[in-house]
């Protein structure tokens, strides 16, 4: 049964152990710099990404190329000197092995005298490999007449335990791979052995002994021979390859970074050409494009420049004349009782017509203030509650006119944020007209709510609605989603577009949702402090069905910005609390509700 020991316990580390020495985290940082700044060249340079793989595809190839004839000329030379001292190690062997088998000393100094010379054959450089010897008596002898003798440095021990074993056995000539000492140093060898007899018939164990250092030195400076030009091919390769890659990627960096500066607005940027190559084809095929975009913006800029004051001037060449004929259609106006019919109705339609055309002469007026850039806000604390309120007021008629009930909704605690109280009234006032221009005699709901860092306001109709291109294109200037409809309001086309840039000014989001036969809303989001980013809007865009259910306005409810998660199919997290059906005391159906602390959402 296997056991387990316990785990010791390890001693704490030292306080100047390395894993937590400063000098350990400073390595560690500058490791982590280190390597942050090569994949950030990495990714971003393409002249560092070709040169680094370049260089280390070929050193690779380099590495295995160098490998394979590195072994390639280890094996040769090897097998040559293999070659080389098998035959002569054989032949030494099979001539001092007769030479002992056919002695005839019978006495110790003989026999001893005899080996000395005999030996004395085998020792020397044989091929261009140092050969040395070593006899030794084989297990189990006694009585010898001579000792282990060996040349050189060497001793019994160099000779393997395998090998003595092999030759105890047979008579035959075996070999092995050996490592050499000489001196301080070691090296490779081969030793190659067979069994002698000696005087007085006793066996021993004849070992030669070939050094190959002189072998691995010359590798090894093959080895460093290769590795040198090795070296330098690298340094070769990577210097072509840097080279190329930059000549072809400083025109590409030029190109980037004049391009950057057309993109800001410096229109006289060009690349610098030379030669004819195709890097200068594509140069000049830059320039030209440039040059190009170049006149074409400065002609839409003149245009567009003369468009504005043409507009501007008109504006204000007409208000002149029109305060003139406004003042004498007022006149017949005021006087059409005493008309005939005929011309009481031109006296109203001129009236009528004078004040569409007054209407169309402000909001050019006010368009032409907003391209000449000098449209500024006049921005301090206002509640979104106050102001439309004023705009429901103002609205009232023309909405009892047209059969529609305009419904709000409001917090408690107000919707207090930081604007221009006279735009956003005009804003509010142009999506109220536009709900109860499109409402079909609906009823419109208005409510407003806010949030931690933003106030907003919704207009919601259930008119005839719009296509989800309409809703893109709706604040687009003097652009109508069916031009042949009759309007009672006489609006410009001017309305959506004034008031998508009043909110701009105030850096704040208005937005529009619609579906065929189910009705349109808009929603504007304004920030609370003004300069602020608008995270969410407290209101959702696509009116959520919540059958006679209110949300309480203690939870804090989020709702996502256009374009930052899609809107479709959004609900309100919970609580959600259904209702209460309506007492005696609730107000009649279209009596604008004002419940504390709660909004009413209808749909």
């Amino acid at each position: 049964m296997d056991t387990v020991e316990p785990a010791r316990a390890e001693p704490a580390t030292p306080a100047h152990h390395p894993r937590t020495s400063p000098w350990h985290r400073r390595t560690l940082a500058a490791l982590v710099r280190t390597r942050n700044t090569l994949r950030s060249r990495w990714t971003r340079s393409l002249l560092f990404r070709t040169v680094t793989s370049a260089v280390l595809l070929t050193a690779l190839a380099l590495l295995g190329a160098g490998a394979f004839l590195s072994n390639q000329i280890a094996t040769g030379l090897f097998q040559e000197r293999f070659n080389q001292v098998e035959s002569e190690s054989l032949r030494g062997l099979n001539q001092v092995r007769a030479i002992f088998d056919s002695a005839a000393t019978t006495d110790r100094s003989s026999t001893h005298s005899l080996v000395t010379s005999t030996l004395k054959i085998l020792e020397g450089d044989t091929a261009l490999v140092p050969r040395d010897f070593v006899l030794v008596p084989l297990p189990g002898a006694d009585n010898l007449y001579v000792g282990p003798t060996a040349s050189g440095n060497l001793t019994s021990r160099i000779v393997p335990e395998a090998l003595a074993a092999q030759i105890q056995e047979s008579n035959a000539t075996y070999w092995q791979s050996i490592e050499v000492n000489t001196g301080a140093s070691a090296g490779p060898g081969l030793i190659f052995g067979t069994k002698v007899t000696l005087p007085p018939g006793r066996e021993y164990g004849l070992y030669l002994v070939y050094d190959l250092t002189s072998v691995q030195k010359t590798l090894d400076f093959i080895n460093r021979a290769m590795g040198l030009v090795g070296g330098l091919l690298l340094l070769v390769v990577g210097g072509i390859t840097w080279y190329v890659t930059r000549a072809v990627v400083r025109p590409v960096a030029a190109a980037a970074q004049v391009s950057e500066k057309l993109a800001a607005g410096q229109l006289e940027e060009r690349m610098v050409v030379s030669g004819e190559d195709e890097i200068a084809r594509l140069g000049n095929s830059f320039n030209h494009m440039a040059a190009s975009l170049q006149d074409q913006i400065n002609q839409l800029a003149m245009l567009s420049q003369m468009q504005q004051r043409f507009v501007s001037d008109v504006s204000h060449e007409l208000r002149t004349p029109l305060t003139t004929v406004r003042m004498a259609a007022e006149v017949l106006h005021d006087a059409r009782e005493d008309f005939d019919p005929i011309n009481k109705r031109s006296a109203e339609l001129l009236y009528n017509q004078v004040e569409r055309f007054q209407i169309l002469l402000n909001d050019l007026l006010e368009v032409s203030r907003f391209d000449a850039g000098v449209a500024v806000l006049d921005a301090e604390p206002n509640d979104l509650v106050t102001v439309a309120r004023r705009v429901i007021d103002a609205a009232t008629p023309h909405a009892d006119a047209m059969g529609s009930v305009l419904r709000l909704g409001t917090p408690s605690g107000g919707a207090v944020a930081e604007m221009d109280a006279r735009r956003i009234e005009r804003v509010v006032r142009n999506l109220v007209m536009n709900a109860v221009e499109h409402g079909e005699g609906n009823p419109i709901d208005i409510t407003v709510a806010g949030n931690q860092n933003a106030v907003a306001i919704t207009v919601r109709d259930r008119g005839i609605g719009m296509s989800p291109d309409s809703a893109g294109r709706v604040f687009d200037r003097f652009w109508r989603a069916d031009p042949a409809r009759a309007r009672t309001t006489g609006g410009s086309g001017l309305g959506l577009s004034i008031a998508m840039e009043d909110t701009r000014l105030h850096e704040g989001r208005l937005e529009a949702w619609g579906e065929r036969g189910v009705g349109s809303c808009f929603r504007l989001t304004l920030p609370r402090i003004l300069g602020n980013q608008i995270v969410a809007s407290p209101l959702p865009l696509e009116p959520i069905v919540l059958a006679d259910a209110v949300l309480d306005g203690g939870m804090v409810v989020s709702f996502p910005l256009t374009g930052e998660i899609p809107a479709i199919g959004f609900k309100p997290a919970p609580p959600l609390i259904p209702e209460e059906s309506p007492g005696p005391d609730a107000p009649a159906p279209g009596t604008p509700a004002h419940t504390p602390g709660r909004h009413h959402l209808h749909d």
